[in-house]
């Protein structure tokens, strides 16, 4: 008797939400290894979802890693720490970052929810972009933090913030944490 692994629909879940995630860098927790940062000053949008994207690889690679290894030792290897390691750094460079993660386009459109609720705002800190190097009419890198409606918003709200927006779509879409 084969049995089905994969979900009927919408493929299998990441380890962790990108609302988690979003909360988590801006309070400056430095979730799944990501860099910590001020709360009272934030982050660009773009650096949220690159720090985004890593911690999820970096999760991806360690899962990975963890089940080689697990079989290994089922085999009766003895895995030393150096050798996980490297297990868990070829594993690393085997996560395909472009296709495996939120495009950046859908990124801005999840922000722009969290923007919506008043969960997030602009900061007063701004500075120049790459591109205005070669587009001097390009816009500057805004600065992003949570407001005090953010922080207190509950997990389960933050698991899928559009479901939040718009509650008349219906409860039985929620994700839980």
């Amino acid at each position: 008797m084969v049995i089905r692994l994969a979900p009927t629909r919408g493929g299998f879940l990441r380890p962790f939400g990108c609302g988690w995630f979003i909360r988590e860098y801006l309070l400056g927790n430095g979730p799944e290894g990501s860099k910590k940062l001020d709360p009272k000053q934030g982050a660009p949008q773009a650096d949220i979802n690159f720090e985004y994207k890593e911690a999820l690889a970096r999760a991806t690679a360690r899962e990975r890693a963890e089940r080689i290894i697990s079989n290994m030792v089922v085999k009766g290897a003895d895995v030393t720490e150096e050798e996980a390691e490297k297990i868990y750094q070829r594993e690393l460079k085997r996560v395909s970052r472009k296709f495996t993660h939120m495009r950046y386009h859908s990124f801005l459109m999840y922000f722009g929810v969290l923007k919506r609720l008043g969960w997030v705002e602009v900061t007063n800190r701004t500075e120049t972009s790459s591109i205005q190097g070669n587009y001097s009419s390009a816009p500057e890198r805004t600065y992003y933090r949570l407001t005090e409606t953010g922080i207190e918003a509950e997990k389960d709200l933050w698991a899928n913030p559009l479901f939040t927006l718009y509650p008349e779509i219906g409860r039985s879409h929620i994700k839980r944490l």
